[in-house]
């Protein structure tokens, strides 16, 4: 497996159990306010980064290119950003908009980067292994 599909289901981990517990706090506090943070964790911090990690896998001769482990640290960092400010912009740091904002569009950057390297460049997929009978 190539090391950035390494990276991304890891990253998706942290993801997936930071989600979690914010369902938890949530369902346990009864306080549904930050909903729209849990979603972006949820889809931008695990899903998304399980999937780019699986086109990886399957395209390693993507998976050796700069630009993948461009894209990797501009989406990356980009969600890692964004969680915590939506999150207190929604318990209300208003002021902390501008950087959800900024966050957001590091995020936009990673996924057209992303669609960059999907339409680009080498294109080597792995056959899948056929058991022997």
């Amino acid at each position: 497996m190539p090391f950035i599909s390494l990276l991304y289901f890891r990253t998706a981990a942290v993801f997936l159990l930071l989600g979690i517990v914010m369902g938890l706090h949530m369902a346990a506090t009864h306080d549904h306010s930050t909903l729209a943070a849990h979603a972006h964790v949820n889809l931008l911090g695990w899903v998304t980064p399980a999937l780019f990690g699986a086109y990886f896998a399957f395209n390693p001769g993507q998976a050796e290119r700069r630009l993948a482990r461009l894209q990797y640290g501009v989406y990356v960092v980009g969600v890692v950003l964004m969680s915590p400010m939506l999150y207190l912009m929604l318990r209300g740091q208003a002021q902390l908009e501008p950087m959800v904002i900024v966050s957001s569009l590091l995020v936009l950057a990673g996924a057209i980067l992303f669609a960059i390297i999907a339409f680009t460049g080498p294109v080597r997929m792995v056959a899948p292994r056929v058991a022997a009978e």
